[in-house]
């Protein structure tokens, strides 16, 4: 089953549903440990494979600390950039069968590791913040967090919080500027950020 399930998930090159789809497959299948597979998964040749075991590791996360411990120790480290959208995904679904304000200590954690792609996953795995419970009535809580990492040195990074900023924005206009009105701008970094929530 399993190497059917990756033939076919190998031919499909854009999107994340064949992905999700394979992973609630995958989890139901009783023939095989889905902690391995999931760890098998994340060292394939293939993107399509590590995606699915990105995926399949964020499904485990809520009831498995390895799980966990392996999205943000080595999935984070893949180098594809389809693969970090599936760990963003990952930490999102971690988060949401918590619930949120129960993930707020993870959620910290990953926004003030040093590597940028746990970081992004957070940002990204969240959007958008204000829709999500919990964020959803503390808005101010969501705008300060993200705004914590205006002056990271990637830009891969500040890309999404300007764009998750803008976001927010869009409903909570006030709160954002009022969060803006205190940037140094005169930092090319903050300006950056700046200018993608202000398009």
């Amino acid at each position: 089953m399993l190497s059917a399930l990756i033939a076919a998930i190998k031919k499909v090159e854009h999107g994340f549903k064949h992905i999700l789809e394979a992973g609630d497959q995958l989890m139901k299948d009783e023939r095989h440990d889905p902690l391995e597979t999931a760890i098998k998964l994340t060292t394939g040749e293939s993107y399509q494979e590590r995606m699915l075991g990105a995926w399949m590791l964020g499904l485990l996360s809520p009831q498995n600390n390895k799980a966990l411990t392996l999205l943000k120790t080595k999935v984070v480290k893949d180098e594809n950039w389809r693969v970090q959208e599936m760990l963003a995904k990952a930490f999102d679904h971690y988060c949401s069968s918590i619930g949120y304000e129960k993930a707020l200590p993870e959620i910290r954690l990953w926004l003030n590791d040093p590597q940028p792609n746990l970081n992004r996953a957070v940002v990204e795995g969240l959007r958008i913040w204000t829709s999500r419970p919990y964020f959803k009535a503390h808005p101010d809580v969501a705008v300060k967090m993200i705004s914590n990492l205006k002056t990271k040195e990637s830009e891969y990074l500040r890309k999404s919080v300007g764009n998750a900023l803008r976001d927010i924005r869009k409903k909570h206009g006030a709160l954002v500027e009022e969060e803006m009105s205190t940037w140094e701008l005169e930092q090319p970094l903050i300006a950056f950020v700046y200018r993608l929530v202000a398009k």
